[in-house]
């Protein structure tokens, strides 16, 4: 047995490189930092509303696994589903506009990405232990964002 120093002299020398530690990527590159670049990815995605008009399998499908692969890669690396951080986010832009608007509680849950108000109030409550309509108190926000 003998070790070489690089990948490219193990290759030179007719070796393949390692399939599971992939030598020939560079530190810090995507293929490097290997499923947290996944998730990563996923996360952009998410954050620009994908999983409003998308289903979990096609937000796999468009970063190239698949739906279970990728539910268990977001286990792993957050501890949540792709479809908790979707929720959470929606909730928390409802948050904002619910503390800077005075637009109705209903249009504020199609705003955020919810497709019913039963589902949006529901999430709310679980996040913030609270009604969406008891957080304004009955008086206007202080500053309108329109």
């Amino acid at each position: 047995m003998f070790f070489v120093a690089s990948a490219v002299a193990a290759e030179l020398l007719g070796f393949r490189a390692c399939l599971k530690c992939r030598p020939e990527t560079a530190p810090g590159s995507p293929a490097w930092r290997g499923t947290a670049t996944t998730v990563l990815r996923g996360l952009r995605l998410i954050d620009d509303g994908f999983l409003d008009a998308h289903t979990v399998e096609h937000l796999a499908a468009k970063l190239g696994v698949g739906a279970r692969h990728l539910e268990r890669l977001f286990v792993r690396h957050l501890g949540v589903t792709p479809t908790r951080v979707a929720i959470a986010r929606r909730t928390q832009a409802a948050h904002r506009l619910v503390i800077d608007t005075a637009r109705p509680v209903g249009e504020i849950a199609f705003m955020a990405g919810f497709r019913s108000v039963r589902r949006f109030n529901d999430a709310f409550r679980k996040l913030y232990r609270r009604t969406p309509s008891s957080l304004r108190g009955g008086r206007p926000p202080s500053r309108e964002r329109a």
